[in-house]
């Protein structure tokens, strides 16, 4: 069996327009599918430990229910990921003003958020790995956003059981971008994405510090060391042992929902995150080159999903690699202002294997 790539119908918007998805699968049966709507990771099937694949990202069956979701759930986000103050920032002396969706900030891009977009869409196979690659255009003033922003996300299933994900940006006026994936994983398969599912998995993130919030998600300011918090995985613990621990954080998150910082040089792919689940044995690695990752324990998921299951809260995962959360109104953080002539780039790996 080599790589592969199939394009199979997916169904029409609810304003007509035809959508795809991509089925690649690599030689030892591992399977992703995506679509081209949202560049939305749809499904993705890995084995456990006895041989048995099961498909361990939440999603929904229909288009849809994708058109209607408000989790986004897979899907790629930006044009900034995370929130923006006020939906407010200013580039050389210049204010924007984006839309606000969420407590009187911006979140995902808010209804221009590219997880609701269409993207063009291309298969390719090379050696060793079988890819989709999107793009789409995000044009001047969309979303209040400066610059027409070409944008190329390329999704690439190796035969070493690796998804890498690579981002490229290109503006023609001097922007913002921080892109990420917004995949929900549940590694003893989507199915047991029910209230509290995911609490048993283990979980080991390569961060001496992380971004303090208030209830709503923007940054205090700076960052905080990890030590003698319930935010502290540098050495692997289960998810569930600390969650409902007294502590601010935890208190404004409704559990995990906060940026790491990761440790390494930056412009590196460094290693981020390890998740393992030790009833499935499957375990997962993260490597990016991105400065953070916003680990989020799905404290507010409440909805039926694929197959007709109840995904509940607490029932997965996101490790969402990217940019600190508000960066453009925070000058310690690591910049994401983009200029003409520039190329924003960056990677993720997603290595899957089993214990």
């Amino acid at each position: 069996m080599t790589v592969e790539v199939s394009r199979h119908p997916f169904g029409r918007t609810g304003a007509g327009a035809s959508i795809d998805q991509f089925v690649l699968t690599n030689t030892g049966g591992v399977e992703l599918s995506v679509l081209n709507y949202g560049g939305v990771i749809r499904t993705l099937r890995v084995p456990d430990r006895n041989g048995q694949f099961d498909d361990i990202v939440l999603g929904y069956d229909t288009l849809a229910e994708y058109e209607q979701c408000s989790a986004h759930f897979g899907c790629i986000t930006g044009r900034y990921a995370n929130r923006i103050s006020n939906g407010r920032f200013s580039i050389d002396g210049q204010g924007y003003q984006l839309e606000i969706n969420r407590g009187g900030h911006h979140l995902h891009g808010a209804s221009a958020g590219f997880g609701k977009m269409i993207w063009q869409a291309e298969a390719q196979t090379e050696d060793g790995a079988a890819a989709v690659v999107l793009r789409y255009l995000s044009e001047d003033g969309h979303g209040g956003y400066p610059g027409s922003v070409h944008c190329e996300v390329v999704y690439r299933l190796t035969t070493e059981d690796q998804l890498h994900i690579e981002y490229r940006a290109t503006t023609d006026k001097p922007t913002i971008v921080n892109l990420t994936n917004h995949s929900y994983f549940n590694l003893q398969g989507h199915q047991n994405g029910v209230a509290d599912g995911v609490l048993g998995h283990e979980l080991t993130l390569n961060a001496d510090e992380y971004v303090p919030t208030d209830e709503l998600g923007i940054p205090l300011g700076g960052t905080r060391p990890v030590g003698a918090t319930p935010l502290d995985f540098r050495t692997p613990t289960v998810i569930g042992a600390r969650i409902e621990s007294e502590h601010e954080q935890l208190n404004n998150g409704s559990g995990y929902d906060h940026n790491w910082v990761i440790a390494g040089a930056a412009g590196a792919l460094k290693r981020v995150a390890r998740v393992v689940d030790a009833k499935s044995g499957r375990c997962m690695e993260v490597e990016t080159t991105q400065p953070g990752v916003q680990f989020y324990s799905g404290n507010h998921v409440d909805r039926p999903g694929k197959e007709g299951v109840l995904y509940g809260r607490r029932g997965a995962l996101c490790l969402e690699t990217q940019y600190f959360p508000d960066s453009p109104n925070q000058p310690d953080f690591p910049s994401t202002i983009v200029r003409p002539g520039h190329t924003w780039q960056e990677r993720a790996c997603f290595s899957f294997s089993t214990v």
